[in-house]
C-alpha cells in the first residue's frame, strides 16, 4: 500500500507513539509485507527468526521490537508490538468506511455493464466495460474488475485475508487493507471467495476461467488463461503462473510458485514448488507418472511379500 503523500520517518513514529532510528526526515512511501516490499515500504518484523531477512529486505523502514544495528540507508521504528502498530498504520491510512447504500457513490462501473439484483459493490470499486456482475455477490471496497468479466452469483471478492497472531489471550487479526484485482476476460464461477492483499493485491490474471466454490486467499497471483476447477483451496502468497490448469478439490500451500502450463489432477495436494510444464498427481503432488508407478507398486506389494516368504 503507498501513500497518497511521503511521509517522514518522524511523522510515521508520531502516529504509531515509538522511537525510531535513523534520519527525522527520513522519506517513507508506504507499508508492505515482506514478500512484496519496495523501497520507501514499512515492513514489520516480530521474530528474531526473521531479523535478518527483514533488514536485508527491499524495505527501507524496518518497524521492529529490538533496537539493532540499521543496515545504511534504511531506518527503524522501534516498537513493543510490531505486529499492532502495523495494525494501527493500516487503520490510519485506509480506515474501514460504513456503506450507507447497495451500490456506492464512489463506484465507477464501464459502460455495457450489466449488474443484477442484489449486488453489493463498495467504495471505490472500479468496474470495466461489458461486464456481466450475477445476483448476490459482493464486492467489496477498492476492487478493480477488468473489461468483459463474468462474476457468477454469491461470490465475494475482497473479504479478509485469513492472517492471525496467537497470543495468550487468544488470536489478534492482522488488519487487510490490499484489493483484489480481476483483469479483463476473466469468468469466476458461483460461490467463490476472493480474499483481498493484506497490503498488495491479490490479482486474477486475463483470461482465466475459474469455477464454482474456489478459495482463492490473500496475496495470491494467478497468471493468463488458468483453468481452476471446482473446489479448489489456494492459500496466500501463492505465484500461479499463466495456462495452469489445478482440477477439483486441489489443495496449494502458501508461498509456493507452480510454473507456467503445469496441471495438477484432482484431490491433490500441493506442498512445495511445481516445475513448469509438467503433469501432477498426489498428497503431496510428485509427477503424475511417477506417481501411478508407485501405486502399482504398492498394490502389488502383497505378492511381493508372499513370494519373499516362500
Amino acid at each position: 500500500m503507498k501513500f497518497s503523500r511521503t511521509y517522514s520517518l518522524k511523522e510515521i513514529a508520531s502516529i504509531i507513539s515509538t522511537s525510531y532510528v535513523g534520519d527525522a526526515d527520513f522519506p517513507v512511501l508506504g507499508m508492505n509485507e515482506i514478500h512484496v516490499v519496495e523501497p520507501g515500504d514499512i515492513v514489520f518484523v516480530d521474530h528474531p527468526k526473521y531479523y535478518t531477512k527483514a533488514l536485508e529486505s527491499a524495505a527501507t523502514v524496518i518497524l521492529i521490537n529490538k533496537e539493532v544495528d540499521c543496515p545504511e540507508g534504511k531506518a527503524l521504528l522501534i516498537s513493543d508490538d510490531p505486529f499492532s502498530d502495523f495494525n494501527r498504520l493500516s487503520n490510519y491510512f485506509k480506515p474501514f468506511r460504513a456503506a450507507s447504500e447497495k451500490i456506492s457513490r464512489t463506484a465507477s462501473i464501464g459502460q455495457g455493464t450489466i449488474i443484477q439484483p442484489n449486488v453489493f459493490i463498495g467504495n471505490h470499486v472500479r468496474i470495466g466495460d461489458n461486464c456481466l456482475i450475477h445476483p448476490n455477490v459482493t464486492i467489496y471496497d477498492h476492487c478493480v474488475i477488468g473489461n468483459n468479466v463474468i462474476i457468477h452469483a454469491g461470490t465475494v471478492l475482497g473479504s479478509d485475508a485469513f492472517y492471525f497472531q496467537k497470543r495468550p489471550k487468544g488470536f489478534d487479526k492482522l488488519i487487510s487493507c490490499g484489493r483484489v484485482v480481476i483483469e479483463d476476460n476473466v469468468e469466476i464461477g458461483a460461490a467463490c471467495t476472493i480474499d483481498k492483499g493484506v497490503t498488495g493485491d491479490t490479482t486474477i490474471g486475463m483470461g482465466t476461467k475459474i469455477d464454482n466454490q474456489v478459495q482463492i486467499a490473500h496475496d495470491t497471483i494467478i497468471g493468463k488463461k488458468c483453468l481452476i476447477a471446482s473446489q479448489v483451496g489456494i492459500a496466500g502468497c501463492t505465484i500461479i503462473e499463466d495456462e495452469v490448469t489445478l482440477w477439483g478439490q486441489v489443495g496449494v500451500i502458501s508461498d509456493i510458485t507452480i510454473g507456467k502450463g503445469a496441471v495438477v489432477y484432482a484431490q491433490s495436494g500441493v506442498g512445495k514448488d511445481l516445475e513448469a510444464g509438467k503433469t501432477y498427481f498426489g498428497s503431496p503432488a510428485g509427477e503424475a507418472r511417477e506417481k501411478y508407478r508407485e501405486m502399482a507398486t504398492l498394490k502389488s506389494l502383497h505378492k511381493i511379500v508372499e513370494n519373499l516368504k516362500k
